[in-house]
């Protein structure tokens, strides 16, 4: 644990928080590689709470400023919802995931991040610009039943399916780009710790 004390004044504080303990208890069962799964299961916690500020921000702003009736509102939606996520993560993953990454200066670290999560950012653009029209088209009819249930008497529209498409291909390129971001991210710019 990385706690100042008395005798190494210098040392760098790391957050700490309840889950570190299950976490601890995880990734112990994984002997030499226990700080790597470690930093992965804290890195995809991170990248959950991103997620939910992601998907959040997108939902938000399709149901209200911004619906997707056209690609260029859901490149917009879907940008803003990654760098409200994306700035959230970074902060977390410096101060929770790498505590022991601070030999850099923050700016560079924080340049290192973006350079990774703009690649991150145009793999998902592309792939989300390319696939939300035609899942939402395959999903409505599949989930119609159950949307009615918190919808009843709902009707498909194209901006409906516009909106379940965008949602469904969002999560996708979430999965994706975050094993993009963790493996570049940790031999890139966390690659000062052991």
């Amino acid at each position: 644990m990385n706690q100042v004390n008395a005798l190494n004044p210098t040392e760098k504080r790391s957050f700490r928080n309840p889950l570190d303990i299950l976490i601890l208890a995880v990734a112990n069962r994984f002997g030499a590689k226990s700080k790597e799964v470690e930093r992965f299961l804290k890195f995809a916690l991170v990248g959950a709470v991103g997620a939910l500020i992601d998907f959040g921000t997108v939902f938000v702003l399709q149901a209200t400023i911004l619906p997707p009736a056209n690609d260029l509102n859901v490149i917009i939606v879907i940008s803003i919802g990654f760098i409200a996520a994306v700035l959230s993560n970074f902060v977390w993953n410096r101060l929770w995931t790498y505590p022991d990454s601070r030999s850099r200066p923050i700016r560079k670290q924080l340049a290192q991040f973006a350079v990774i999560n703009a690649i991150g950012w145009t793999i998902r653009t592309l792939w989300v610009k390319t696939a939300y029209l035609p899942l939402g088209r395959f999903l409505m009819p599949l989930l119609l039943t159950e949307i009615r249930i918190f919808r009843p008497g709902y009707i498909p529209t194209e901006h409906g399916e516009a909106k379940l498409g965008t949602m469904a291909a969002l999560m996708i390129g979430v999965v994706v780009v975050m094993i993009w971001n963790f493996l570049a991210n940790r031999h890139w710019t966390y690659n000062d710790i052991d």
